[in-house]
């Protein structure tokens, strides 16, 4: 009969070795699953920390947007894609997020004057100190920005607060004209009043004046103190330290014109108020906000366009023209005129009500006030604010 050895011995140091080799797999496997855990969790974080600085980026820019001078330096912009001599974008250097999460760099694009899109993208911390395998982790946000102007409810010509005087051969036109060479505009707009003012205002018209519009003369009960200094969530002194030019008032005589230096608008001349006649120039998109502080202001240059604020009275002189919004707290004069088709294209608000020396309008010699709804856009797209689109305002890029 066969025999079957019974001897086992060095049976327990095979299952051991084995035993250690399942549990040996099994922390092993443990571990992996845990470190690529760790890693998916850390790659999350470091992606929702560069989305959070891209998009710290993004409102960055519409937070600056009326800031230095931007909102102007963005409305000189061509509409993208431009040809290429033409600058149709703005690009932002690499900047360190407040937060010290990480930076961000992008690109602005304007499509309109009315629509931008802000393309930027950032990286986390860890990813800008090259200690991630794999080039690190970086997000890219574009954001639509539309500009939100100001609400001026002028509906006018002109738009008073007191007393007038209409003299001469002086027209004050409420029918849309569209400035000569401009470019962009919408369709003509209805017939607004000639003059629109305040229930005890007066019209005292000498000479042969002519009061066009729709109707010609209208005296408004809603139309109060207010309206010159409140334009919806905007006031005058917000618009004032808003200002691109802030001037004391005396006789500037014929220096207000457009200068440039080697081919490019000269914004550091506080003189250069823009270039209406000659919009495709160097400064034809410039549309500055100017603040004139004091009394007794004189005007007798050659161009200027955009928001024209004057704290109290002004003296427009000459063949001076003005294209845009023009608010006077005091009262405004005009004479001269004749060699330009007007003195002031789009709509001029004459408060005249404080205590100046005169607070009664007096427009007179051959000086025209035409409304221009192109010229008063062109103005509020230009000094407005930027802010993201209502709904659907951002995606991610990639």
């Amino acid at each position: 009969m066969k025999q079957v050895l019974k001897n086992e011995r060095g049976m327990a140091l095979a299952l051991a070795i084995v035993a250690l080799v399942v549990v040996g797999a099994l922390i092993a496997g443990a571990f992996f699953s845990g470190t690529q855990e760790q890693r998916v969790a850390e790659n999350v974080r470091r992606v929702q920390a560069s989305f959070g600085v891209a998009e710290e980026g993004v409102y960055d820019v519409i937070r600056g947007w009326s800031t230095n001078g931007n909102n102007q330096v963005y409305n000189a912009l061509y509409p993208y894609p431009a040809a290429p001599a033409a600058k149709d974008s703005v690009y932002f250097q690499n900047k360190t997020a407040a937060s010290k999460t990480g930076s961000y760099s992008g690109t602005l694009y304007k499509f309109n004057d009315q629509n931008y899109l802000i393309d930027m993208t950032a990286q986390d911390t860890m990813s800008l100190a090259g200690r991630i395998r794999g080039g690190g982790t970086s997000q890219r946000v574009g954001l639509l920005a539309r500009i939100r102007p100001l609400q001026l409810n002028a509906n006018a010509s002109l738009v008073s607060g007191g007393a007038n005087v209409v003299a001469g051969s002086a027209t004050i036109d409420g029918n849309d004209h569209l400035p000569g060479g401009w470019g962009g505009c919408p369709p003509l707009d209805s017939a607004k009043a000639g003059i629109r003012m305040e229930s005890d205002g007066t019209v005292s018209p000498s000479g042969h004046p002519v009061i066009l519009g729709n109707p010609p003369v209208l005296k408004d009960p809603t139309l109060t103190d207010s309206s010159f200094n409140q334009y919806g969530d905007v006031t005058y002194a917000m618009m004032a330290a808003q200002a691109n030019i802030t001037l004391a008032a005396t006789n500037f005589s014929n220096g207000i014109a457009p200068t440039t230096v080697n081919g490019a608008c000269e914004y550091a001349n506080l003189l250069n108020w823009g270039s209406p006649s000659n919009p495709t120039g160097p400064c034809g998109n410039y549309f500055p906000i100017i603040h004139i502080t004091g009394t007794g202001a004189i005007i007798n240059g050659q161009e200027g366009q955009g928001i024209l604020l004057v704290d109290g009275n002004i003296s427009i002189q000459g063949g001076f023209q003005f294209f845009g919004i023009t608010i006077v707290q005091g009262s405004i004069k005009t004479s001269g005129g004749g060699a330009t088709p007007a003195h002031f294209w789009g709509t001029v608000m004459a408060k005249d009500t404080v205590s100046l020396v005169d607070t009664t309008n007096n427009i007179s010699g051959n000086a025209n006030l035409l409304y221009s709804k192109c010229a008063i856009l062109k103005a509020l797209n230009a000094t407005g604010f930027g802010t993201m689109m209502r709904s659907r305002g951002w995606v991610q890029l990639y």
